[in-house]
């Protein structure tokens, strides 16, 4: 079968979500999982877009291998050369060059003649040839660009030392017989080269349009986990791998994916981004797999497959079933944690096993799920900050205040604040012991297991002098995960592991 490139860019792409700020060691976990995921590709950043973002790519470039890390920068000497130091240590370096060729982005964002346009990019994939071991060349708006000079653009781009041609539909207007159209044309004048396709989903069509350019000859796909990204989001990963598998008699084509890493990549990022995952969503969503009518649960109990097209275990929705406790030694917590998939060092275990025990003792039975929310929500933010205790006092006619007490580097320290509501005078009490201000831009909460003492998981984007950093906390109590969530935020802010958006739209 034909093999297909998965090109994973919910590390640029996907972070320009509205609303994600990921710092560095958010991004390195996802990278992590991303190169165990099985991912051809991770485009790990937009260096030219700040300092923060040009150090996480080169962090993920010393410590993620197996896998080919990308850099994207616009046709122009400094962005490229930005990228080149970013990638330096990385075992496989891809520079990722882009100018827009449609009329409208040329005439209009440019201001360039179509010869200058191609001129430049020649330049930029010729000084990004010079500086990394790969290079792929994208046309910004190739889905409204005209074929004639896409042709001529790639041709010059191949020429130039480009391996990879991207054919993005950026602003995600194209159809799946009009896209598949264009990859079709593009590759029998560009035999060559490897061409990619690049999904947005605007009209709800990326994944639709991304499997119709692989009909094509499309050797290449550019994709996020949960289909994240600007705007309506990318082309799901997830959804992309599980058509390529599940439907092989319509694509006899294969990835390096493994499935069984879907579901947790998807919990990974969910968790990390703070973007929820809808119940409906295909493969990865709560109702995925999930039957209410009667005559579907009587069908599935008798043939499972009367109803499921696939398996759940097939994308690593059910773990090992595992039940622990309160009384639970260190042992049982390690083999569980193993039986779930994760490889962690015996520090990360014993740090976890600290919290797995204060859950254990709150919550009773501790299920799979319960044992993923809790790995998964602690992340590698230093912690100067600690949270002690928390008490609240709200009710009917009684005004919000919390006490708070926090172990800080000063020592432990306590504070009381009212608000208009218990999570706002949580927020006001451990910002005045922090003597921080920060400015709450989004806050988001989900239940991520389930019954009457399932865990609340809150995280929240905030705003300190200009830069966003981003918090997220877990606990059965939902102001006292709230709480965790402000106090993780605030220790990004102390550690400087931020990272900005960046500003110039991209393919």
């Amino acid at each position: 079968m034909r093999r297909i490139q998965i090109f994973d860019t919910t590390l640029r792409d996907g972070e320009q979500s509205p609303g994600v700020a990921l710092h560095h060691g958010q991004k390195l976990e996802i990278a992590h999982q991303l190169a165990h995921l099985g991912v051809d590709v991770i485009e790990a950043g937009f260096p030219i877009s700040s300092p923060g973002d040009a150090e996480g790519v080169a962090r993920i470039a010393r410590e993620v291998r197996g896998v080919t890390i990308a850099a994207l920068a616009r046709a122009a000497k400094t962005d490229i050369e930005v990228a080149a130091r970013a990638l330096e240590a990385a075992e496989h370096g891809r520079i990722h060059v882009f100018i827009a060729t449609s009329p409208i982005h040329m005439a209009k964002k440019l201001q360039l003649s179509p010869e200058a346009v191609i001129d430049r990019a020649v330049q930029a994939v010729t000084l990004a040839k010079q500086l990394a071991a790969e290079v792929e060349f994208s046309a910004e708006d190739a889905s409204r660009s005209e074929l004639d000079f896409l042709i001529q653009i790639f041709r010059a781009a191949a020429q130039a030392g480009a391996s990879v041609l991207n054919a993005p539909d950026t602003v995600g207007y194209a159809t799946p017989r009009e896209y598949g159209e264009l990859i079709g044309r593009l590759c029998a004048a560009l035999p060559e080269s490897t061409l990619s396709a690049h999904c947005h989903d605007d009209l709800g069509l990326a994944v639709a349009n991304s499997l119709a350019a692989i009909e094509a000859g499309a050797g290449q796909l550019e994709c996020t986990v949960n289909g994240i990204g600007e705007r309506a989001g990318n082309a799901s990963l997830e959804e992309i791998v599980m058509a390529l598998h599940t439907r092989r008699d319509s694509y006899p084509m294969e990835t390096g994916v493994n499935t069984r890493e879907l579901y947790r990549s998807s919990r990974l990022v969910s968790r990390l981004t703070g973007m929820l995952v809808q119940p409906n969503k295909a493969v990865v969503g709560d109702n995925a797999f999930a039957h209410e009518s009667g005559i579907h649960q009587d069908g599935v109990i008798k043939a499972r497959e009367t109803y499921e097209i696939m398996n759940a275990d097939l994308v690593g929705r059910e773990a090992a079933v595992l039940v622990l406790g309160k009384h639970s030694g260190r042992a049982a917590f390690r083999k569980a944690v193993v039986e779930l998939g994760y490889n962690l060092s015996e520090e990360r275990i014993a740090e976890l096993f600290g919290r797995f025990k204060d859950l254990a003792d709150r919550k009773g039975q501790i299920h799979s799920e319960d044992l993923r929310a809790l790995i998964d929500a602690e992340s590698e933010v230093p912690q100067h900050f600690v949270l002690e205790s928390l008490q609240v006092l709200s009710g009917t006619h009684v005004t919000p205040m919390a006490t708070v007490r926090l172990r800080t580097p000063q020592g432990i320290r306590q504070a009381a604040a009212t608000g208009d509501g218990p999570v706002e005078a949580t927020f006001l009490a451990i910002s005045q012991l922090s003597e921080l201000e920060l400015e709450l831009e989004a806050y988001r909460i989900q239940s991520v297991t389930r019954g009457g003492d399932a865990l609340g998981e809150v995280s929240v984007t905030a705003r300190h002098r200009g830069a966003l950093v981003s918090g997220i906390g877990l606990a059965t109590d939902v102001v006292e995960a709230s709480a965790r969530a402000w106090i993780q935020a605030l220790n990004q802010v102390v550690g400087g592991s931020r990272s900005l958006r960046p500003a110039e739209p991209t393919p």
